[in-house]
C-alpha cells in the first residue's frame, strides 16, 4: 500500500472556484507518482474527488476503484433500491457520482436544498477541522429522517469525514459508509478474492 496525500486547502481552493480541471491534474500527477511506485489499482480516498476519476485515468495504466461502484455493490447486496445520499454539496447535486447509482437500478434521493447547505457546511466547517458536534448530529439525523420518509431504504454516507459523526447507531436508516466499503473493496481485490 503506498500512500500520496495532497494538500487538501489547494483542493478546496479549486472545488470552491469550479477548477476541476485543475485538481484533476494534481491528482493525476499523484496517481503517477503511486503507479510509479508500484501501485496495481488507484483508491481516490474522497467522494467528491471521483469527479475528476475520468481525467485521471487517463493519466495512469492502471485501474481506479471508484468509489460509488463500491458501493452500489454493496447497496445490491443488502436488497437497496432507493437510497438517501449525503456528501458534500457536489457529491449531491452533480451526476458523478449518483449516475454511478443510477445506472446500477439504484434511485437516489438527496436532502431539500436547504438541508443541502446544512451538511455542506457540517462536513466544511465543522468535520474537515476536527469539530463533532452534537447539535450537527440532530441535523444529521433529522435530514436522515427526512429521506426516509421520501421512501430512502438506506443512507450512503458520502463523504468520508460523515462517519466522524454519524454511525448506524445513530441513524434510523441502515447506513453505508462508503470510506469503509471502499476500503474492504480495495482489501478484496488486493487479495484477489472477488471484485467489488
Amino acid at each position: 500500500m503506498i500512500l500520496y496525500s495532497v494538500e487538501f486547502d489547494e483542493i478546496e481552493k479549486c472545488q470552491s472556484a469550479g477548477d476541476w480541471e485543475k485538481s484533476g491534474r494534481i491528482l493525476g500527477k499523484a496517481a503517477q507518482g503511486l503507479e510509479t511506485a508500484g501501485a496495481d489499482f488507484i483508491l481516490i480516498c474522497t467522494n467528491t474527488m471521483h469527479k475528476v476519476a475520468p481525467q485521471i485515468a487517463l493519466m495512469i495504466h492502471i485501474p481506479i476503484i471508484h468509489i460509488a461502484d463500491a458501493t452500489a455493490s454493496e447497496l445490491e447486496k443488502s436488497n437497496i433500491s432507493k437510497v438517501g445520499l449525503l456528501g458534500t454539496k457536489y457529491t449531491m447535486t452533480q451526476d458523478f457520482y449518483k449516475k454511478k447509482l443510477i445506472d446500477r437500478g439504484i434511485d437516489v434521493l438527496i436532502p431539500e436544498d436547504t438541508d443541502i447547505d446544512v451538511v455542506n457546511n457540517i462536513i466544511f466547517q465543522e468535520l474537515c477541522v476536527g469539530q463533532i458536534k452534537e447539535e450537527s448530529r440532530k441535523e444529521f439525523q433529522r435530514i436522515i429522517d427526512s429521506l426516509k420518509a421520501k421512501g430512502a431504504e438506506g443512507v450512503i454516507l458520502g463523504c468520508t469525514e460523515i462517519g466522524l459523526l454519524i454511525q448506524q447507531p445513530d441513524s434510523s436508516l441502515p447506513v453505508f459508509d462508503t470510506t469503509q466499503i471502499h476500503a474492504r473493496c480495495a482489501v478484496e481485490i488486493a487479495l484477489e478474492d472477488e471484485s467489488c
